[in-house]
């Protein structure tokens, strides 16, 4: 039995969330290795909806759970999480969490930052959270972070606090914001010093014993592979690798503990935030798709766009990301549609792509070629075998499969977790 890592194969907001949750209960530990608390993974646990940020959704079932250094953390923003966990009767001690000591953290200033950033830019802003996650991460490769181990000591913490201000207070000079004390920065980290020392550890080591004594890993991504920073639609993009790659970095394991990638793919195309989109129908469909698949985001409540499916882009994703099988999802959302397309490739001045080219110029152009397929009428809602699927719903997915090159392991019908049609164990592959 091998470890597991999901990724999204589109935008984001593809199910991760419910997936990772019914993959969970095969897994001795579930680990976070990548993003802020920007990602959002919606869990329906007996009819009970659970929205996660920065705790792994196995955390919900009882499952040891680990946050990886590649992932930047809000101390508030966690301890928020923790505690409303707690509300609900869901205990998150030291003793079912870890979190890698060498993560790096999202401050006050890095949120007054990203959103300085965002309303500077006007009508050309990226569409980020504004959470903070941008600035931390830069914080972070320009090696002037504060860490979590250093709250661990109070003394070299304020020589960070020093440094780190160096460079933000200059920011915050350039757009007239006010400068931040060292001293108020500091009183509000020895504040939640005591909350989160007692769940700091070396990840790696204790992932390494779990990989000794034969222990499953599921590795959750956050996003998706279209929004990674390196493959995805730049500037349009997250901080961070979300591809798989970046769970053996961002997790402190190596890349050969990585038996298995997933890669979540929703049945249509969405995206919330600026960016190119070639699919996406501002019309009565993206309407519909909208309202049937609830599509708001799940952290920041924002309308997602919505458009086709986009074979081209999810086969980039399979390539780049080394995705050997997806979980199709939402697929319900289709039923009762006379007709759906499927983007094969685009057209941009003359010239035909069966790849979505890296300038940003041509992507923002960039018309999709379609292929219609029949749709269908009967209800797949809650459908758990193929015999349950209309057989024109099952040529849907095999042409998938075809155009993305990848088969389909898992088939998600409903956002409860049994609602789900296995067709291969991605631990037993």
């Amino acid at each position: 039995m091998g470890n597991v890592a999901v990724v999204g194969s589109q935008w984001g907001d593809e199910g991760k969330g419910k997936i990772v949750d019914w993959l969970a209960q095969r897994a001795d530990i579930v680990v976070r290795f990548q993003g802020g608390h920007n990602a959002g993974h919606t869990l329906v646990v007996d009819g009970e909806e659970f929205r996660l940020s920065l705790l792994p959704s196995g955390v919900v079932r009882g499952k040891f759970s680990v946050i990886g250094n590649g992932v930047v953390v809000d101390p508030w923003a966690l301890i928020e999480e923790i505690d409303a966990l707690a509300k609900r009767g869901i205990e998150v001690g030291p003793d079912r969490l870890l979190i890698a000591e060498n993560a790096c953290l999202i401050l006050p200033l890095h949120r007054e930052l990203d959103r300085a950033r965002e309303t500077a830019r006007g009508a050309k802003k990226i569409g980020t959270t504004g959470r903070g996650i941008g600035p931390a991460y830069e914080d972070k490769v320009a090696r002037r972070a504060i860490r979590l181990c250093d709250l661990a000591s109070l003394r070299y913490l304020e020589s960070r606090i020093d440094e780190l201000l160096l460079h933000h207070n200059a920011l915050r000079r350039g757009l007239g914001v006010p400068e931040i004390e060292a001293a108020e920065l500091s009183a509000k980290l020895a504040e939640v010093r005591p909350r989160l020392l007692p769940y700091l550890g070396p990840v790696w080591r204790r992932l390494e014993e779990a990989r000794r004594q034969g222990e499953r890993i599921l590795f959750e991504g956050a996003q998706g592979a279209m929004l990674d920073i390196d493959h995805g639609t730049y500037p349009f993009v997250t901080s961070s690798n979300t591809v798989a790659g970046q769970a053996a970095a961002g997790a402190g394991v190596g890349p050969a503990a990585l038996d298995y990638v997933l890669g979540i793919t929703k049945a249509y195309a969405t995206r919330v935030g600026g960016g190119p989109f070639p699919t996406e129908l501002d019309d009565e469909v993206g309407r519909t798709l909208g309202e049937r698949g609830r599509e708001f985001g799940t952290v920041t409540g924002r309308r997602r766009r919505c458009g086709w499916f986009d074979a081209v882009l999810v086969r980039q994703a399979v390539k780049s990301g080394g995705i050997r099988g997806i979980a199709l999802t939402k697929l319900d959302v289709l039923d009762g549609m006379g007709e759906l397309k499927m983007c094969t490739a685009y057209r941009c001045r003359g010239a035909t792509f069966e790849y979505l080219p890296a300038l940003g110029e041509v992507q923002s152009d960039l018309e999709p070629v379609y292929e219609v397929v029949e749709g269908w009428q009967q209800s797949t809602r809650g459908a758990r075998s193929w015999a349950d699927l209309p057989a024109t719903a099952v040529k849907y997915i095999r042409r998938i499969e075809e155009l993305i090159e990848a088969p389909v392991a898992l088939l998600s019908t409903s956002p409860e977790r049994d609602d789900t049609i296995l067709v291969r164990d991605p631990f037993a592959d």
